[in-house]
């Protein structure tokens, strides 16, 4: 299981395994949501008709005289409607002579008194709002407050709308009783809230009915009728809503014995579909399984398949990349890899930028190597040829070879010295000792080691104090100078800068000498590089010298830099910290 191939193949398949699995799961969910739902509209349809069957009984004295709109109301949902009565007597029926018996179970008991508030939820009372009896209107006050109401929604230009209560009282929307000065040029809308002589008579009755019972009650009061009062926007008695449950069942009582007149009979409803049978129940069926597992199976089979192309293509890159390692690690610095687009061609392309830059070490190591073997190669031979000349007496081992030697031996030395420094810089391990100087002080001491007959040094300089190491100051310095003042013609001019430009000191060392070709500036701080490509001791040091200068300035948070301009000179920058 370590194999990339392998782990990926086999998680390819758990995700599409587990995605026919989800599918399957979501598609069985969404069919049974589905099932649910065209059964709840079903019951939906049912709770409708037993809503209207509701209204149609709260019009209406008996059903006889509802038939029509029963009739209408089986053909709107395409079901036979029966009503019986509570002996099973057959009160009104849709269907056809031909239609089967009825079920024995009926669906729902149909009271416009007594409403079911499973099928009727949020109903503030059990009497259906519709049966209105003798609170409804005559066509004469109707025609009156319509007329009213007209003028008013004209005066206002519309801004309300004519509710119709169930018993043909009309109300304007939004405009509660009293407001009606807010537009005192139109007709007052009193009428709009006033009790007509239907609702005065049917009232008065109501609470006859209501004290009657009230009376029975021990330790109660009566309420007294309206009298001429607005009534609410629904019409229905609510003085009494939130009372004590005797209270509240008094009126119940009441409105029922002065709206049972008014109102169609108890009844039992069966809703059939229309040949007399119950509606269908719908089933799931499982035949399809088998079929359903094969087609899992295939598309599981193509989720592997893609997977595993999917697979080898990511694996493949990969590969080459290990492959590729492996050689550079055996030492092939020519090892480089196509990785392509994405995440694995970015990883390709990462390795040969390393690859390159490891070849570029070993050319450098390499090149490093030899130029060494040539620096040491020259005084070398030189002490050693004299040495054997001395010592087969050829030559005298006068004051002149003895200085001779010694200035070789310490050309070594130096040599030697850098290249050690060199070391301890690379390593990290080059130590600094700093402590509080006056870098001007550092200027003078390196130019005054270093003047020349030949060329004009001088320096121009500030105070600027800062914490350094001086040696290693004047050391760095001191190469630049030495570069300077090597590559300046007699006659010319080395000038040695020290200012403070914002929270850095800046020195600057500025030469009239041959300059620096622009192909070679950026070389210039390279590890044996020297403009004097023919390397004579004359014309050149070993060219560490500015490697050097370059890594104690850097160790002191400093940076080096120059700019030239061939045959009118240069000028090398060190800037460093002051904190």
């Amino acid at each position: 299981m370590k194999s990339l191939l392998v782990r990926f193949f086999l998680f390819s398949l758990v995700i599409a395994a587990c995605s026919i699995a989800v599918t399957a799961w979501l598609a069985s969910q969404a069919t049974t949501g589905a099932i649910r739902q065209e059964q709840g509209d079903a019951l939906r349809g049912d709770a409708e008709i037993y809503d209207r069957l509701l209204g149609i009984a709260a019009r209406h004295r008996t059903w006889a005289e509802a038939k029509s709109e029963v009739d209408g109301l089986a053909r709107e949902y395409g079901r036979r409607l029966a009503l019986t009565d509570r002996g099973g007597k057959t009160l009104l029926d849709t269907g056809t002579a031909g239609s089967p018996p009825l079920p024995i179970t009926p669906k729902v008991s149909i009271d416009a008194l007594n409403v079911d508030s499973v099928l009727k939820p949020g109903a503030t009372s059990k009497i259906d709002p519709r049966a209105v009896g003798p609170f409804r209107l005559t066509d004469e006050e109707f025609a009156k407050m319509r007329t009213v109401a007209d003028r008013l929604l004209n005066c206002t230009q519309g801004k309300f709308e004519i509710v119709e209560s169930p018993n043909r009282r009309l109300r304007v929307s939004t405009m509660p009783p009293g407001t009606e000065s807010a537009w005192p040029e139109c007709p007052s809308g009193e009428e709009l809230y006033t009790v007509t002589h239907t609702e005065s008579v049917a009232y008065e009755d109501l609470y006859n009915l209501f004290n009657g019972c009230m009376a029975r009650l021990p330790g109660l009061y009566a309420v007294k009728p309206l009298n001429g009062r607005p009534v609410p926007l629904d019409w229905e008695v609510l003085t009494v809503r939130y009372s004590d449950p005797p209270v509240v069942e008094c009126m119940e009582s009441a409105r029922r014995e002065q709206l049972r007149p008014f109102v169609a009979e108890y009844a039992h409803l069966f809703i059939t579909e229309p040949t007399g049978g119950q509606p269908q129940a719908i089933d799931l069926s499982t035949t399809g399984t088998n079929r359903i597992i094969l087609v899992a199976l295939g598309i599981l089979a193509l989720a592997g398949f893609a997977s595993w192309v999917t697979a080898t293509q990511l694996v493949r890159p990969i590969r080459a990349l290990t492959a590729a390692t492996k050689r550079t690690a055996e030492g092939d610095r020519t090892a480089r890899v196509d990785g392509g687009a994405g995440e694995i061609g970015e990883l390709a392309k990462s390795f040969n930028a390393m690859s390159e830059k490891l070849a570029e070490t070993e050319r450098q190591r390499q090149a490093m190597v030899s130029d060494v073997a040539h620096e040491l190669r020259t005084p070398l031979g030189n002490i050693t040829g004299w040495l054997e000349a001395t010592q087969d007496g050829l030559a005298e081992p006068d004051p002149h070879l003895i200085d001779m030697l010694l200035e070789e031996s310490l050309l070594l030395q130096r040599l030697v010295d850098d290249l050690h420094d060199l070391a301890q810089a690379d390593a990290g391990t080059l130590r600094l000792h700093p402590e509080p100087i006056a870098l001007d002080d550092v200027v003078d001491q390196v130019v005054n080691a270093q003047q020349n007959r030949e060329i004009l040094l001088r320096s121009e300089t500030t105070p600027v104090h800062l914490s350094a190491d001086p040696v290693r100051l004047r050391q760095a310095l001191g190469n630049l100078v030495a570069n300077a003042v090597r590559y300046t013609p007699p006659g010319g001019e080395v000038v040695v800068k020290l200012f403070q430009w914002q929270d850095r000191a800046i020195l600057e060392v500025v030469d009239t000498g041959t300059g620096i070709a622009p192909e070679d500036v950026p070389h210039v701080f390279d590890r044996f590089w020297r403009a004097d490509k023919s390397r004579s001791r004359r014309t050149g040091g070993s060219g560490l010298g500015l490697a050097i200068t370059r890594h104690l300035v850097e160790a002191h948070g400093g940076a080096v830099s120059v700019t030239s301009r061939l045959g009118e000179g240069s000028t090398f920058r060190i800037s460093l910290p002051l904190a």
